[in-house]
């Protein structure tokens, strides 16, 4: 498998363009305008890709490289989709120490993607994190609201069959 990420073609639609073009406009020349128009884009195409980023620092009169510098900033956003279901793998210590590496391998190898990407058929993202904050159950991960923990190998696939 590649290194590289792939590229995933832009697919919002006129109703979300919409929704978005209406949140410009209410705060447009307004102090302090990117944080909260970004926060709803993401809300309302679940990323922010560059067709959507050009769209605001269009509205807002303001450079595109603002919004990137932001966007890239800030871990609330994402440039890339997620999943119909979002896995994230603690590798903060407690994790990391008790196997979480070899976990994240393992939903890589079984995803066949890497971490940062979305399956091809959309079903599953993968991410890392730095703490989920249950380190009495490391090495831990959570599939959306779901939490998952002293983790092995072992039960990785049998998981994802309960979201498949």
């Amino acid at each position: 498998m590649p290194n590289c990420k792939t590229v995933v073609p832009y697919r919002g639609t006129k109703e979300q363009e919409d929704k978005l073009r209406a949140v410009i406009a209410q705060h447009k020349g307004q102090p302090g305008a990117t944080m909260p128009v970004l926060q709803a884009a993401q809300e309302i195409f679940g990323y922010l890709p560059e067709e959507v980023q050009i769209m605001i620092a269009e509205g807002l009169e303001i450079p595109l490289s603002e919004i990137y510098g932001v966007v890239s900033f800030y871990a609330q956003f994402t440039l890339n989709p997620k999943g119909q279901h979002q896995i994230s793998v603690c590798l903060g210590t407690a994790c990391y120490v008790k196997g979480a590496g070899d976990i994240l391998e393992e939903l890589e190898r079984q995803l066949g993607i890497k971490s940062g990407s979305v399956t091809p058929d959309g079903k599953f993202s993968l991410d890392a994190c730095r703490c989920i904050g249950a380190c009495g159950l490391a090495p831990v991960m959570t599939i959306g609201n779901d939490v998952y923990g002293r983790l092995t190998k072992n039960q990785i696939g049998p998981i994802l069959d309960k979201y498949r």
